[in-house]
């Protein structure tokens, strides 16, 4: 039986994707650099779904490496989740960002090609629907970048629909992340991000565990019903299968298509903070910061292609999002490190 091969196999969301497939009955090769996340993960997920995990150290960008891959497993579809992620700092590095993200796709779909594997799931983001005119927004809204992160996940699928123009036998889905939040049930697999947090959900953790002081909330006069900014936050279990759905999609599929990954319900930054704090019995202080540039008032997602295509809709509520979260939090306050 070949193998599934996720890139970015030990991050959030390519760990908690791995426990999916696992329980699904796939097998799962991990490639990943760990430059972001940790190879306790994948223990983990062996743990919980008494089955192995084949990982591999290695880095999309090396071609010599993939080959090796390729040559030495039977590889029948990947899910491409190594990339750099936070938006802030691609405004700072962004040829990092565009040689990591841009140009690893292309060495990975080129070594794809020359060992006949033209099954791809990637990891895009609504981010690419930029500052979006419209709320929910569908696949088929307008594209554009406000920051070098958002134009690396442009720009692949850019590249992405001219392969599959190209080259029709291909099979691609472009899974576009709203906000991934939350954690296992089982609190043994989480986030676990290096340094400050860039994403709402584990700096409220991080505070209300005592990492921090309190909660920068950046803009209270956005027009939204208090203020804050309102985003679609899914739970990355939800996500997660999202991403088994898609490849069970792939397998009797080709051609393209961008299918949005959110629950179409939109939550405000202090609805999240209350939200935390009443299902955890928590407090979390919080202070009303300057807005970020960038920042956007509304974004949630039309989820309902995803329903029709793939048979998958969100099921987790916001209680299970953020006691969820806690539970991870709580068990592991260092995360993986602990």
């Amino acid at each position: 039986m070949s193998h599934i091969l996720l890139t970015g196999g030990a991050g959030y969301i390519g760990s908690h994707t791995a426990l999916e497939l696992l329980n699904a009955g796939y097998k799962v090769l991990s490639f990943d650099n760990f430059s972001n996340s940790s190879d306790a993960a994948l223990q983990r997920v062996e743990q919980l779904s008494g089955k192995s995990i084949i990982s591999i150290t290695g880095d999309i960008r090396d071609e010599q490496a993939l080959r090796q891959l390729f040559t030495d497993y039977s590889i029948s579809a990947v899910i491409h989740f190594a990339g750099l992620k936070a938006v802030g700092e691609s405004t700072q590095i962004p040829l990092h960002y565009y040689d990591n993200n841009v140009a690893g796709t292309v060495t990975l779909c080129r070594v794809m090609r020359e060992f006949g594997v033209k099954k791809l799931v990637f990891s895009s983001s609504a981010t690419v629907y930029g500052d979006a005119k419209q709320v929910p927004i569908p696949e088929t809204a307008p594209r554009s970048a406000t920051n070098p992160y958002g134009q690396s996940k442009l720009m692949i699928e850019h590249i992405l629909e001219d392969l599959v123009r190209a080259e029709p036998d291909w099979g691609i889905t472009l899974l576009r992340y709203f906000n991934p939040v939350g954690a296992h049930d089982s609190g043994r697999i989480g986030e676990d991000p290096n340094g400050i947090p860039n994403n709402l959900m584990p700096f409220i953790s991080q505070v209300a565990v005592g990492k921090r002081d309190k909660l920068s909330v950046f803009g209270n006069d956005y027009a939204t019903h208090d203020g804050t900014g309102v985003r679609d936050y899914i739970h990355v279990v939800d996500l997660a299968r999202g991403h088994v759905k898609a490849l069970q999609y792939l397998e009797k599929n080709q051609g393209i298509e961008a299918i949005n990954l959110g629950t179409g319900t939109g939550y405000s930054v202090l609805d999240m903070v209350k939200a935390f704090s009443q299902v955890n019995d928590i407090a979390v202080p919080y202070q009303i910061a300057p807005r970020r540039p960038g920042d956007i008032a509304i974004c949630f997602a039309e989820p309902t292609k995803a329903k029709m295509l793939l048979g998958w809709q969100a099921e987790k509520t916001l209680d299970d999002m953020v006691g969820d979260s806690w539970r991870w939090q709580s068990a592991n306050p260092n995360g993986y490190k602990g």
